[in-house]
């Protein structure tokens, strides 16, 4: 008994290899070599939705506002993002077994730019929240959360890439999904 053949796709031959015979078609734009401000200017190019994570740090909320969140796994349901190891929030991140994931609305572009300042108090009056399962603070009027329980911490330059587990959540929030784009806070346009 032989094994099924798997058929195989063609691919499309890459703009930067030439068909035999013909010369290199030109690059779209100048190339530059690898540096951080490469891929900060590549990827302004790239919209990602908004997040806030949450932790509490000796019982006081912390949290900082992330667009690197990715859906890792849905069994089990795991999910990652970055954190930078100089962030006021990091030692929280570091030394919290869970914490809140947080998906803002196009109707959250000022909390998402008050998380994402340095040294803004985060959780004045003006921020709606409440302690949520295992203690960690949950965002009001969002339009999905997730407490997560971590389950790696990877080295990443100067950064850590944060996997975790979901736990428990809500996604039944109302709205639209804030977009990060250009380095700016955008509503999603239909």
């Amino acid at each position: 008994m032989t094994a099924p053949t798997v058929p195989t796709v063609p691919t499309a031959p890459s703009p930067r290899s030439p068909r035999p015979g013909t010369a290199p078609a030109p690059a779209p734009g100048a190339s530059r070599p690898g540096s951080p401000d490469l891929l900060r200017s590549v990827f302004r190019q790239h919209a990602a939705g908004v997040a806030v994570i949450t932790a509490q740090d000796g019982g006081r909320p912390v949290g900082f506002t992330a667009t690197s969140l990715n859906s890792v796994s849905a069994d089990p349901p795991l999910l990652s993002f970055t954190i930078g190891t100089g962030a006021s929030s990091w030692p929280a991140v570091r030394d919290s077994e869970y914490l809140g994931v947080h998906i803002l609305g196009e109707h959250q572009r000022e909390l998402a730019g008050l998380f994402a300042r340095s040294g803004a108090d985060r959780f004045g009056p003006s921020t709606g929240w409440a302690a949520g399962p295992h203690g960690v603070p949950v965002l009001d009027g969002v339009l999905a959360w997730l407490v997560c329980r971590v389950v790696a911490r990877v080295p990443a330059g100067e950064h850590r890439v944060i996997i975790a587990e979901a736990v428990v959540g809500d996604p039944a929030g109302e709205g639209r999904p804030l977009l990060y784009h250009q380095g700016r806070f955008n509503a999603l346009r239909d």
